[in-house]
């Protein structure tokens, strides 16, 4: 109660109530209080209201994220990754510490008993499929003694849980404060259900063109100076570069075309070990494929067979049209030059097929709730196939209906196969049967309703390709004028566009990279060019070359923008439009100042309309648009009243009320008090969470080290 009441206490907090689920967890370790973290090692990565992070401990926790998530993240996203959560557990550290929120090991078990990972894991059941915290905690101890470099990682996980733990229990401290009165029911309620209609006239903004509003740099300076909070910005830099891309020549690409070609047709060499000239089979003739192919393709042999779809879409229908033994090519696919050569087809070698199993107790891999006998499974089999033969059946929804298999919320589709993939008495059903027959067949799995769905010819092709790469000569030149745009650049005597107009370059520019930035429009992940643009001694209109992959890169530095305020002209994009509306609804409203609706209307051309049964939380005007000031105003007139000019999203209006409809009297709007409190309760973690970190003071080191 103590601890509630301090939070209780903390009004600000409680105020925000808009949220984030718990970050995700991961598999943890048995309870301990030691920590990963180690001490301080030389600088941090970040200060976060004091409390530092050491850079080796933030290090080592990119090392572990990074072997998890393996080669489909970007080193650049782990590292953001672990840095949002490391900022998060310290922040939040600080609240439990503050607070004296600490979780027992009991509770620790008890959160444990709440992760999928833990009590959806077969080894840790009991024979009644139950969580047993006994398994578990041998599991553990079974890793500390005979793996301890896995019993390591569950120690590290293990504090992922208890942060996990604590903060399920903050911020179910924060929710026990969140609740709703039946009051705010009440309004909730005829917010949404008391209507109003209006009859009214819009002239739009569009009206008056934005040519004929001149607004001024001072003008919009002091719109910023009143709303700075949406005007900060962040460390920001402006480059622009030219990329020369190493690639092949018009020249070096049909060489490789004529080297291939070579490689079709036989060949006479001299033989120093016979001492004699022998023929030397080409690709057309070469009786052992994969060793040609091995020798002088840059592909392996794959003995697989295709079906058409696997093909290259380009040419799959002239692949599959070859005879046996025919060639087709040389074709480019991608950055390959290609000839393929037909070596066997199968007739109806892939098949699709569906299937409803009705397993039985005892079968393999039936599951645990699985209770039938194997009669009672061939009964019901029976009476399945029964219905999947009648004319109207649908079998996908009879498979989702009454499948054993993994397969049965796909209806059954177990996609294409090839010959053998399946055990014996299945796959001789599928590949001895013709498309559309519907089948039972019993495997040791359980009894099978089958119903063969499409059957395709598949191909064995053996490709020989060559790619497409530049030559040394090719490489060399491109070294030699990326070398000379980058002398010529530095020495200043003409701008970096215009010089490189002149050599036909294409300059590519890149506004507003942030200092965490990893990928560059046009060269992918290029931290090295991020980083020596925020460089203190970086200066703007500094040129510097870079080697990237597959070339060089040229870049200038040509905008430095520090954290602050916008300048008037980054801000201009999002200022101007607003000051044009407030002037255009000034000139508008000085044009038409003592009119009536209709004279109004008539004056711009424009018409007298009507909207009926809007409603706060719906203020959507037909032919309008959405229109909350105006809605709002509405409601708070009478009936028959006229407004004065108002100043709307798309326009001004004038609007008269012409009726009110009062949403009917509710015995208890309880229903309405508690959809708030569980809205708010549900959104309580990411406000609560954001409004300390907007709180805090946070020192964000990263680009010193990454």
């Amino acid at each position: 109660m103590a601890i509630l009441e301090n939070i209780r206490k903390r009004t600000t907090i409680l105020i925000l109530i808009i949220g984030l689920a718990l970050f995700a967890f991961v598999i943890s370790g048995v309870f301990t209080n030691s920590s990963f973290a180690g001490g301080k090692v030389g600088s941090s990565v970040a200060e976060v209201n004091g409390n530092e992070i050491p850079i080796d401990e933030f290090r080592r926790k990119v090392e572990v994220a990074s072997n998890r998530f393996g080669p489909s993240a970007s080193s650049m996203m782990v590292v953001n990754q672990v840095w949002d959560q490391e900022v998060r557990n310290s922040i939040l550290g600080q609240q439990f510490e503050d607070l004296g929120i600490d979780i027992e090991r009991d509770q620790i078990m008890n959160y444990i008993k709440t992760i999928p990972a833990y009590n959806q894991n077969p080894q840790f059941m009991n024979e009644d499929g139950i969580f047993d915290e006994n398994k578990f905690r041998d599991f553990i101890a079974d890793l500390k003694v005979n793996s301890p470099s896995q019993y390591n990682l569950w120690l590290q996980d293990e504090q992922s849980i208890i942060q996990n733990a604590k903060q399920q229990t903050y911020f179910n401290l924060v929710k026990a404060g969140v609740g709703a009165t039946l009051k705010e029911g009440e309004l909730d309620y005829k917010l949404a259900n008391d209507k109003i209609d209006i009859k009214y006239v819009r002239v739009p903004y569009t009206a008056i063109p934005d040519s004929t509003i001149s607004i001024s740099k001072s003008e919009i300076q002091s719109y910023i100076n009143k709303h700075k909070d949406e005007f900060k910005q962040e460390k920001a830099r402006d480059i622009q570069y030219v990329y020369f891309e190493e690639k092949a020549s018009a020249a070096d690409e049909n060489a490789i075309k004529e080297e291939t070609l070579k490689l079709l047709d036989d060949t006479i060499e001299y033989r120093e070990q016979t001492d004699r000239m022998d023929t030397i089979p080409g690709f057309r003739n070469a009786t052992d494929l994969a060793d040609f192919l091995d020798r002088r393709s840059d592909m392996k042999y794959d003995t697989i067979y295709k079906a058409k779809k696997d093909l290259p879409s380009s040419f799959a229908d002239t692949l599959v049209t070859l005879k046996v033994g025919e060639l087709f090519g040389p074709y480019r696919d991608g950055n390959y030059f290609k000839v393929s050569k037909m070596v066997d087809k199968k007739i109806n070698g892939t098949a699709k097929a569906s299937h409803i199993l009705i397993s039985w107790k005892g079968a393999e891999r039936a599951g645990e709730n699985i209770t039938r006998t194997k009669e009672e499974a061939e009964a019901k089999a029976k009476e399945l196939l029964a219905e999947a033969r009648k004319e109207d059946a649908v079998f996908v929804q009879l498979a989702r209906d009454n499948s054993d298999g993994p397969s049965a919320p796909n209806g059954g589709d177990l996609g294409y196969f090839q010959e053998g993939a399946m055990v014996a008495d299945f796959n001789d059903f599928v590949f001895g049967n013709n498309v559309g027959t519907i089948g039972l067949v019993e495997t040791e799995f359980g009894f099978h309703v089958i119903k063969i769905d499409d059957k395709q010819e598949i191909y064995r092709i053996a490709t020989l390709a060559r790619e497409i790469e530049p030559s040394e000569t090719t490489v060399n030149n491109l070294f030699q004028d990326a070398t000379k745009f980058e002398m010529d650049a530095i020495s200043g005597e003409k701008a970096f566009p215009d010089l490189a107009k002149e050599s036909d370059y294409e300059v590519r520019p890149v506004n507003k990279i942030m200092a965490m930035d990893e990928n560059l429009p046009g060269l992918g992940s290029q931290r090295g060019i991020v980083q020596w643009a925020f460089n203190e001694e970086t200066k703007v209109g500094e040129i510097k070359r870079f080697n990237v992959n597959n070339g060089y890169v040229i870049a200038q530095m040509t905008g430095k923008y520090e954290e602050g305020l916008k300048t008037v002209e980054d801000a201009s994009t999002t200022v101007l439009p607003i000051l044009r509306k407030e002037r255009k609804a000034e000139k508008l409203i000085t044009a038409n100042k003592g009119k009536s609706m209709e004279e109004v209307a008539k004056d711009n051309s424009v018409s007298v309309s009507n909207a009926s049964a809007l409603s706060v939380k719906a203020p959507t005007i037909p032919g309008a648009g959405r229109e909350p000031k105006v809605v709002g105003t509405a409601f708070a007139m009478n009936v028959g009243d006229t407004s004065d000019f108002l100043i709307g999203e798309t326009g001004v209006y004038l609007i008269t009320v012409t009726n009110k409809q009062e949403a009917p009297k509710l015995d208890n709007y309880s229903t309405f008090a508690n959809s708030i409190k569980t809205s708010n309760a549900g959104n309580v973690n990411n406000t609560v969470y954001n409004a300390l970190k907007k709180a805090s003071k946070i020192e964000d080191n990263r680009s010193l080290f990454y």
